[in-house]
């Protein structure tokens, strides 16, 4: 990752794109277009952006893994 790449990376329940404006040791800013606020500065990790999206889905995968277990022990 590099100033000025594009890059893709979680924001709430979906995507966003963003250029990387300025990069620090462990963190990237990021330039993202929002439907009222043009060229939003924002902060993300580097180790969560390196992550990226599949992270986050095993999570929610997980949570809903031990969840149903709990269900089903509540059950018998």
């Amino acid at each position: 990752m590099k100033t000025g790449d594009r890059i893709k990376f979680a924001f709430a329940d979906g995507e966003k794109e963003g250029i990387v404006e300025r990069l620090t040791p462990k963190k990237a800013y990021l330039r993202v277009d929002f439907p009222h606020h043009k060229d939003k500065l924002i902060t993300r990790k580097i180790s969560v952006l390196e992550a990226g999206a599949a992270g986050s889905d095993k999570k929610k995968k997980d949570k809903k893994e031990k969840k149903v277990k709990k269900e089903k022990k509540e059950k018998k």
